[in-house]
C-alpha cells in the first residue's frame, strides 16, 4: 500500500472506515477474471454499503444480490435492485407478507428454504402469485461418517432434494426456482497446507458430481432458473454445468481471512484507522476503541490486524479492546497522541456494522463518502 493512503484522511478523532478504490477496482476485475464468464451475484453480507453494492452491479459480470436477511432483501428491492436471492431461511412473517402482497416485489425476491417448515411459512402468506423459492443444499464433504463444511442445510442427497421438490410442487403459494450450493470448506478456508489443498480438491470433485445429480432429480418437479455456487475463495474452482451463477462479496474488501488463497490475486482494500489517545510508555501506543472481532471460532485470526505503522502488536492479556486498544513494539515509539494507526478487519462486511460511513480514497484523496447500512439507519442482524 502506498504512503498516500496512510496520509489520505488527515487528523481523526474517532475510528474511521476507509476503502482504497484502486485496490477495490482491481479486486472486482480479479473476481470477474476467475469467474470466467459466469455471472457473479453480489453477497451483501460481505459489503453492507448500498452504494458499493450498486457500484458492483454496474460492473460487467455482476448481476443480482445475495442478501442475508429477508428485511434487507425487501429494502434492497424497494431501492431498485431487481433480483435479490435471500441466502438464509427466514421466519420473518411480516416481511414475507409484505412481499406476497406486491407482485413486483414477489418477482424480484427469492426466498431460501431447506425444511418443510420454511415452505409452509411462505405458502401460508396467501399470495396470489407464488413466492419464489431456492433450495439450499448441504455442500459439505462426506468423510466417513462425518461431514466437513458449514452446518447449513438438511438436504444433502438427490433423494432428499427430489422429495423437497415434490412436496413444494404440491403447494400453490410457492414455486421452486433455484438451487444453492455454498462450499464453505472450499470458499471459506485459506490454502495453508497440503492437507487443506487435498481436501479442497476432493470436495470440488465430489460436489461437481453430486450437484449434477441433484439438479437432475429436482428438474423432474420444478423449472430451475438459478443454480448458485461458490464464493470469493472458489470462483475459479466450481464452475461448469449446471451452475448458472456464483456468489461473492468479500473479495471486494479482501480482509485478512482472505490473504492466503491459491490462484486468487486479491489486494487489501478496506481498512479502519483509529487515533492514538494515550502513551503510557514510550513503546506503547493506545488507540481509541478498535475491538472489532470477527464472527466465527474465537482466536487471534478473528482480531483486526494493525498494519501501519508496521510492527505493532497486541498485548496478550488485553488484545483489541471495546474502548481502547493498547499496542506495543518499536513502531509505537514514533507515534504521538493524535496519530492514526491503520487496521485491517478479519472479515469484510462485518467491519461496516461499526461505522456510519466509509470513505472512498483514490490516489491519496478522499473522493466520496458512502453511508453503511448502519449509517442509513438499518440493522438487519
Amino acid at each position: 500500500m502506498t504512503v498516500q493512503l496512510w496520509s489520505s484522511i488527515g487528523a481523526i478523532g474517532a475510528p474511521t472506515a476507509v476503502l482504497d478504490l484502486d485496490a477495490a477496482d482491481h479486486n472486482v476485475a480479479e473476481m470477474r477474471r476467475r469467474a470466467s464468464g459466469t455471472p457473479i451475484r453480489v453477497a451483501s453480507k460481505s459489503i453492507r454499503v448500498r452504494g458499493l453494492i450498486d457500484r458492483m452491479l454496474r460492473e460487467p459480470g455482476y448481476a443480482g444480490v445475495l442478501a442475508y436477511s429477508a428485511a434487507e432483501a425487501l429494502w434492497l428491492a424497494r431501492s431498485g435492485v431487481d433480483d435479490v436471492l435471500i441466502a438464509y431461511p427466514t421466519v420473518d412473517v411480516e416481511t414475507v407478507k409484505q412481499v406476497a402482497a406486491d407482485s413486483e416485489l414477489a418477482a424480484r425476491i427469492t426466498f431460501m428454504a431447506d425444511l418443510p417448515e420454511h415452505v409452509r411459512l411462505l405458502d401460508s402468506a396467501g399470495s396470489a402469485h407464488p413466492l419464489r423459492v431456492c433450495l439450499d443444499v448441504d455442500a459439505s464433504l462426506p468423510v466417513g461418517k462425518a461431514l466437513i463444511g458449514a452446518h447449513r442445510s438438511s438436504v444433502h442427497g438427490p433423494g432428499q432434494a427430489a422429495e423437497f421438490a415434490r412436496a413444494t410442487a404440491r403447494l400453490n403459494g410457492v414455486r421452486l426456482v433455484g438451487l444453492m450450493f455454498y462450499d464453505a470448506q472450499v470458499a471459506g478456508v485459506q490454502d495453508t497446507n497440503a492437507a487443506v489443498r487435498l481436501l479442497k480438491r476432493r470436495s470440488v470433485a465430489e460436489l461437481a458430481e453430486r450437484r449434477e445429480q441433484l439438479w437432475r432429480a429436482v428438474a423432474s418437479y420444478a423449472s430451475i432458473e438459478v443454480v448458485n455456487a461458490g464464493g470469493t475463495g472458489s470462483l475459479h474452482l466450481v464452475g461448469g454445468s449446471p451452475v448458472t451463477e456464483f456468489a461473492a462479496g468479500s473479495g471486494l474488501f479482501a480482509p485478512t481471512l482472505f490473504d492466503r488463497y491459491d490462484g486468487a490475486d486479491l489486494r487489501p482494500a478496506a481498512y479502519f484507522a483509529s487515533p492514538v489517545v494515550r502513551k503510557p510508555r514510550s513503546d506503547v501506543a493506545v488507540t481509541f476503541s478498535g475491538g472489532y472481532a470477527a464472527s466465527g471460532a474465537s482466536g487471534a485470526s478473528r482480531a483486526p490486524r494493525p498494519v501501519h505503522p508496521e510492527g505493532l502488536r497486541y498485548f496478550a492479556q488485553e488484545g483489541a479492546g471495546e474502548v481502547q486498544t493498547p499496542l506495543r513494539g518499536a513502531a509505537a515509539r514514533e507515534l504521538a497522541v493524535g496519530d492514526a494507526v491503520w487496521f485491517r478487519h478479519a472479515k469484510a462486511g462485518e467491519m461496516c456494522e461499526r461505522f456510519d460511513e466509509i470513505l472512498l480514497v483514490r490516489g491519496g484523496s478522499v473522493v466520496d463518502r458512502l453511508p453503511t447500512y448502519r449509517g442509513e439507519g438499518h440493522n438487519f442482524g
